[in-house]
């Protein structure tokens, strides 16, 4: 008997000791250390916030008000963003994904379908409109915080135009002009150029002439709308800019973008259409150039691009989702945002900063919420993976003179329509 209460109260000392070793070694969110600052945590609890490297400045800026405010601790996690959403269904679960975390717009209907997201309550103090609820609701649920916004623009250089063209009959009416003559290519123009090979540069024509992509403002998969007359009218338009006035560069998908600003920093092309993050490369190039807009089609209606951006997003399965909600309302409050407008000139979805940081002298911001407003919220159903797929060779095909633009839009929607109802239906 004694023996036997030996090797009890030994199985119990073993037991007590392992314990307290696997406590030791895991660190608990509430009393974590890795705070913004590096110090001690102060706080009773955390809130892991994921972003990448680029938003670690703001969130070490902005982080300290909210801590005090709350009595927590941000714990900042550097990863890249759709590395932390590729990942979020399987660390989510596991207890390693951020509570709260960024990302694309067209990427939060998807992740909230699945499950992974916690639903967000829009503050009532009228920061967002109708454009920036649809591009964080699925299903009449509200799944992020609109956070900054981008639309294609026209970039154009000053040294060769005197003003931004208003209406694409500006740019036809430069084609013959020998300042832009492609010298290698004998009868071709490098004036205008845009990438419509790819289709998110490209939608913007189709919209702008009547296309679509799915019916219901983008809610119905089931209507398909890139075959429609007006679609086919874009890629007839654009097909004549491939075939009669841009060079061969203008074909090749894989290098096309970088043909375009190589000719436009080499002072080869007057304007071009291009997102607001290349701004970055004309600056380093020393370009003198002016942002607008993008002209009006011949139609007389307006490009309408993707209405892009970045939403904050909490993860459904954080442990503190008041919490969480908390921090996306702070984020993207008015100040906050000029904050980060100022540290990363990113364009706020916050509408009275918006409003603010228009009215300065920053040409691509005025540019970006401009063409904002005429831009479609890109749809968030996912579905909306097989128009890429299926769109990719969409102006290819006709601008090859492969097929005529109505064959082209044709087999394009055919396979769309094919990819959704084996995978979704």
């Amino acid at each position: 008997m004694r023996n036997w209460k030996k090797f009890t109260l030994s199985m119990i000392m073993v037991a007590i000791l392992f314990l307290a070793a696997c406590s030791g070694g895991k660190e608990d969110k509430a009393d974590s250390s890795n705070s913004t600052d590096g110090g001690e945590s102060t706080g009773s609890a955390t809130l892991e916030v994921g972003v990448e490297d680029d938003y670690i400045g703001f969130i070490e800026e902005i982080a300290p008000a909210f801590e005090e405010e709350h009595g927590v601790t941000i714990k900042v996690s550097e990863k890249d963003m759709f590395d932390t959403l590729e990942a979020l269904p399987l660390d989510g679960p596991a207890g390693l994904a951020p509570d709260v975390m960024i990302a694309p717009y067209d990427r939060v209907g998807n992740l909230g379908q699945q499950g992974h997201l916690a639903e967000y309550t829009f503050p009532e103090d009228g920061r967002y409109d109708e454009t920036d609820e649809k591009q964080v609701t699925f299903e009449e649920k509200i799944y992020g915080a609109p956070f900054v916004i981008e639309a294609l623009v026209l970039y154009y250089n000053k040294d060769l135009l005197d003003a931004a063209p208003e209406t694409f009959e500006e740019l036809e009416a430069l084609i013959d002009d020998e300042r832009f003559a492609f010298a290698s290519e004998s009868g071709k123009s490098t004036v205008f150029l845009a990438n419509w090979l790819d289709f998110y540069s490209t939608y913007g024509l189709l919209a702008g002439h009547g296309g679509y992509v799915f019916g219901q403002d983008g809610t119905d998969p089931t209507d398909v709308g890139l075959n429609d007359p007006g679609a086919i009218e874009g890629i007839a338009y654009a097909t004549k800019w491939f075939q009669d006035v841009w060079p061969q560069g203008m074909m090749d998908a894989t290098s096309a973008g970088d043909f375009i600003d190589a000719q436009f920093t080499g002072g080869n092309t007057a304007a071009i259409i291009g997102g607001p993050w290349q701004a970055a490369t004309y600056n380093e190039a020393g370009l003198n150039y002016g942002v607008s807009a993008i002209p009006t089609l011949s139609n007389g209606e307006a490009y309408q691009p993707f209405a892009g951006g970045k939403a904050w997003i909490i993860s459904n399965y954080a442990e503190d989702k008041e919490l969480a909600e908390e921090w996306l309302t702070y984020v993207t409050n008015e100040e906050n945002q000029k904050i980060l407008y100022d540290m990363r000139a990113e364009i706020p979805a916050n509408n009275f900063t918006k409003e603010e940081v228009s009215q300065g002298d920053n040409e691509l911001t005025s540019a970006v919420i401009e063409q904002y407003n005429t831009s479609v919220p890109m749809p968030n159903i996912p579905e909306m993976a097989e128009v890429w797929k299926g769109a990719e060779t969409l102006m290819f095909d006709a601008a090859s003179g492969n097929k005529t633009p109505e064959e082209s839009a044709n087999d394009a929607v055919k396979v769309i329509q094919e990819n959704i109802e084996q995978k979704y239906q």
